[in-house]
């Protein structure tokens, strides 16, 4: 598991995101990318009061829990409703994976552009409505704490790429969010365990809308 840079000057383990190992370049923009939020944070609120002091813990390495998900050659990754750049900006950084980061809050726009300046993130910032987006779907779907299960996949099946994945990380609710979702939707869904927090990741796939008159077995 990745950790915050010691206080020492002395060197340090290898890193690790997961199972994965980074390099101390990747570290470095990490903490770059968790130094600038911090920064911002204050003047436009991209984490809660309550976060600003956990932002590598509670959001970063919550971000990185994603890495051992993302399906082997995946070319290319959307995030809808980014935000602060949880989790797409963080996984462009660790993954060198193309994001595209969706976030009609302009402020929070300008905040993932300048995120990615500095620290070199292969994204595109979206500065627009997911329902306005005119994108080729992605092979990977992401979003964290934008909306109830079953209108986050409304707002996911247009942009996800047939035989794509999308990943979304759900609290306590989840079970429940899940259950009224399968009412309008047919997909395949496994749950991982989120580490350090509450509720699950959910990956889906063979994502479709059950059509009204349908029995749904």
């Amino acid at each position: 598991m990745l950790m915050p840079r010691p206080a020492t000057t002395a060197p340090s383990p290898q890193p690790q995101a997961g199972p994965l190992t980074v390099s101390r370049e990747t570290l470095d923009r990490l903490h770059a990318y968790a130094a600038l939020l911090e920064k911002w944070t204050a003047a436009i609120n991209l984490v809660g009061a309550a976060d600003r002091g956990q932002i590598w813990s509670r959001h970063v390495q919550d971000s990185l829990s994603l890495l051992p998900l993302i399906p082997p050659g995946t070319a290319r990754g959307m995030d809808l409703g980014s935000g602060a750049g949880l989790p797409g900006l963080v996984l462009a950084i660790a993954t060198g994976i193309p994001f595209d980061l969706v976030e009609s809050d302009r402020r929070k726009a300008v905040f993932l552009q300048e995120a990615a300046r500095i620290t070199a993130a292969p994204v595109q910032v979206h500065a627009a409505r997911i329902e306005a987006l005119a994108l080729p779907p992605a092979q990977l779907v992401t979003a964290r704490a934008l909306a109830p299960l079953d209108a986050l996949l409304a707002y996911a099946a247009p942009l996800l790429a047939p035989g794509g994945t999308a990943l979304f990380p759900k609290g306590a609710n989840a079970a429940a969010e899940l259950e009224q979702a399968r009412r309008n939707w047919d997909m395949q869904v496994v749950e991982h365990a989120s580490p350090g927090q509450p509720g699950v990741i959910l990956a889906i796939t063979g994502l479709q809308r059950i059509q009204a008159g349908v029995a749904h077995a």
